[in-house]
């Protein structure tokens, strides 16, 4: 599946105290191989501590810290765990401040500090010396033998990482960077940060920046409380990010030895970077020595990395109202530079009573009052037919009342049943023509009165619906401009409830509420008694829910469509059985691929998030694509019962 499982550790130490720290990071390398982790990083200088200062110069010391390191060296021989520990090393005269990388009773490679700070007050040129390609790419380590020395990669067949030491993440321009774009897609930071105010964010959001500069993923281990607090307080911060996203931070100022864990993404990594150009064509100009080496396996049992279940849609409250209102502003500005490139003050769109042209028919309000026109210039149009409920035709008519809208009624019912005539179909057939007819002729109702008056039909469909060509070609996927064109179906709801929250009361809220509760439907089909909806869009094509989750994953990511259904059964445990989610993922693939000529000819619309399904920008898709090959990869695995 492509995850591994990575640590950041701060243990509780001792300044010069090696056995002491020696032994607490065995116990905790011991506990982090049976969590099944599979690289675990120590703060920088961890076996001596980093505060040890004047006593780095004594031979004592340095040579504890090699009888150290070789204990740590032999306590990894029946671990299958990378373990990345710190301590001072000598080197042709020179002491350097290192990180030894240890594998299964082996040391992999030595990778130096390159930048050595020496302002306010870290005084480190005192003790070490910055590393530079003069200093060859070899080093002697007593019991050891010549090691790798310098910046390395470190591969294995699942994944590279590289290594860099505290001050080199604050470089201006760091070894992290070199690394990334030779191919690391982790990188592990051995670091002794002291806290000052403010400096715990600055960090963050530095290691956050990091991962998402170098597309990859960061970890971050800063030495804790028990380094020496003669000037200087430490806390022990820990940091897992991932391509600009932190998946685990600790609360810092530990007592006792501290720890964060993540299951890091690698697929992901790496479809960001096939996708970016500018991170494909982009050469270190350096070239790190490269070391290789093999785990003995991998288990996934213990997967517990948060799957989020709507991830166009903000978990946190206030995030998702600061969401919302950037979503709005861009497809309205998007919708006023249409406006006033065409020199027209009028716009038509149809109003059903359903979420899209809802959020469509409020952006499109948005849009007049930044360009200060009337709202009566927005002609809102309700087109009854076949299908059409009391409970949405009332809601339509509420929505443009108390907007002031411009609101016009034509039935559809007459020229639909002459158009039946003409072609010779029978109404009481309520096949795809039966629905289609309707689509188009609404469609073709809002294009002529758009010429009559001089204005455009605004588009109502959703990103959701393009995905799964969920409309009538020719129909309602065709427009002027097309407000909601990345806008998913889960978002949006939000994006309405939004309006009913923070802009809305009265009539116009109740109405609101009610479209937020009504089902999604495109009321086509004939309704039953009593006015009941009998065309309900997600009994017929799956939850929305789900088909919003494969869009993420398949369309941001390129995900595997295994990994997929491994991920929406975490995010929907409990919601939907694997059967259930199977079903519908196999909808998706299918109408994904087979409804792209749909995509082909849409119209204009902004693009407010991350995805986007336009011919002229994200999705460059040939419409006679086959899904076989997908549908087969997710038969071999799961087959149809």
């Amino acid at each position: 599946m492509d995850f591994i499982k990575v640590s950041a550790v701060s243990p509780q130490l001792r300044v010069a105290d090696v056995e002491f720290n020696t032994q607490e990071i065995i116990k905790i390398m011991k506990s982090q191989s049976e969590a099944k982790t599979k690289v675990v990083v120590f703060p920088e200088l961890s076996l001596t501590g980093y505060t040890a200062q004047d006593l780095f110069l004594t031979e004592d010391l340095l040579r504890g810290a090699e009888k150290g390191l070789r204990k740590v060296q032999e306590a990894s021989r029946e671990l299958d765990l990378v373990v990345i520990v710190g301590l001072p090393l000598e080197h042709q005269n020179r002491l350097f401040n290192v990180a030894a990388v240890i594998f299964e009773g082996e040391i992999l490679g030595i990778v130096p500090k390159t930048h050595i700070p020496n302002y306010n007050e870290f005084y480190e040129s005192r003790w070490f010396t910055p590393y530079s390609p003069a200093w060859g790419n070899s080093v002697r380590v007593s019991h050891a033998g010549e090691l790798p020395f310098g910046n390395l990669l470190f591969r294995t067949p699942e994944y590279t990482f590289g290594v860099e030491i505290c001050e080199d993440l604050f470089a201006p321009i760091s070894p992290s960077a070199h690394l990334s774009l030779q191919g690391a897609e982790l990188i592990f930071n051995l670091s002794a940060s002291n806290e000052l105010v403010g400096k715990r964010e600055y960090r963050r959001d530095l290691v956050k920046m990091a991962s998402a500069k170098n597309m990859g993923a960061y970890i971050y281990a800063s030495a804790g409380t028990g380094e020496s607090t003669t000037d200087l307080v430490f806390s022990g911060h820990l940091l897992v990010a991932e391509y600009g996203t932190v998946l685990q931070e600790n609360q810092r100022f530990a007592l006792e030895s501290d720890e964060v864990s993540a299951y890091v993404d690698l697929s992901r990594i790496r479809g960001e970077r096939r996708r970016n150009s500018t991170f494909r064509g982009r050469t270190s100009g350096q070239e790190a020595g490269l070391v290789e080496f093999v785990h003995r396996a991998y288990d996934l049992s213990g997967f517990d990395r948060l799957v989020d279940p709507h991830p166009f849609v903000p978990r946190d409250d206030q995030e998702r109202k600061l969401r919302a209102r950037e979503i709005l502003q861009i497809q309205s500005h998007g919708l006023v530079k249409r406006l006033r490139h065409l020199q027209m003050t009028k716009t038509v769109i149809g109003i059903s009573g359903g979420l899209d042209s809802t959020l469509a028919l409020l952006v499109i309000v948005k849009a007049y009052k930044i360009l200060q026109l009337p709202l009566e210039n927005i002609i809102t149009v309700t087109m009854p037919g076949f299908g059409t409920t009391d409970r949405t035709y009332q809601n339509a008519i509420i929505l443009c009342q108390e907007l002031g809208t411009d609101l016009r009624e034509i039935s559809i019912v007459d020229a639909a049943l002459l158009h039946f005539r003409d072609i010779g179909h029978d109404p009481s057939t309520h096949d795809a023509t039966y629905e289609n007819v309707q689509a188009r002729e609404r469609t073709q109702i809002l294009m002529d009165i758009a010429n009559k008056e001089g204005g455009i039909v605004v588009g109502t469909g959703d990103l959701s619906e393009l995905a799964l060509g969920w409309c009538t070609y020719n129909g309602d996927q065709m427009s002027m401009y097309g407000v909601n064109a990345s806008v998913p179906k889960t978002l949006v709801r939000y994006l309405i409830r939004y309006f009913l929250e923070e802009e809305f009361t009265g009539r116009l809220a109740e109405a609101l509420q009610d479209v937020l509760d009504t089902p999604v439907s495109p009321e086509l089909l004939p309704k039953g008694d009593n006015d009941e909806l009998l065309q309900k869009t997600e009994d017929l094509v799956g939850p929305y829910e789900l088909h919003d989750f494969f869009l993420y994953h398949a369309v941001k990511y390129g995900a595997d469509y295994r990994k997929i259904l491994f991920l929406a059964e975490i995010a929907f445990q409990g919601v939907y059985p694997r059967e259930v989610i199977l079903r519908w993922l196999r909808v998706f693939i299918k109408r994904f691929y087979s409804q792209q000529f749909k995509r082909s000819a849409m119209p204009d619309g902004p693009k407010v998030g991350s995805i986007s399904l336009s011919p002229r920008g994200d999705l460059r898709m040939p419409s006679d694509a086959s899904a076989a090959l997908y549908l087969a990869q997710l038969e071999e695995e799961f087959p149809s019962v």
